[in-house]
């Protein structure tokens, strides 16, 4: 769920900046203008909270085990607390549109490697006055 609101940065739409799958080149690196290369971080536009490519390049690496969806709308779900495959969120340079997706979500076995696999670093936020 942290990596989805991240990426949301504020929005309900089925990407960051809106719902237009042909503005998606502005923010990603993706089949269609990435050459199936991965490239520094940076390049496109930031989401609204200044977070840049939260859609495309690589995949990223997510701390919650595969589950299945619980029924109804949850704020914050929890995902199981344990298990054998890792969700990953953002899609790649070598997917197409809709893996790019705010929503959309794939796994992999802890074990597994990959050149558009990758994690991104994060931490809570100092508190103020700090």
């Amino acid at each position: 769920a942290e990596w989805e609101y991240a990426c949301r940065a504020g929005s309900s739409s089925v990407y960051c900046y809106g719902n237009s799958e042909k503005d998606l080149f502005r923010y990603a690196w993706y089949v269609s203008n990435s050459e199936h290369m991965t490239h520094p971080v940076a390049q496109k536009q930031a989401n609204a909270w200044g977070l840049y490519d939260m859609h495309g390049n690589v995949w990223e690496w997510c701390s919650d085990w595969r589950g299945d969806y619980p029924s109804g709308s949850m704020t914050d779900p929890k995902g199981p607390s344990s298990g054998g495959i890792r969700i990953s969120r953002g899609g790649s340079c070598n997917n197409d549109v809709q893996y790019c997706r705010s929503a959309n979500r794939t796994s992999y076995l802890p074990c597994e490697k990959s050149l558009n696999l990758g994690f991104r670093l994060a931490f809570p936020p100092s508190p103020i006055g700090r």
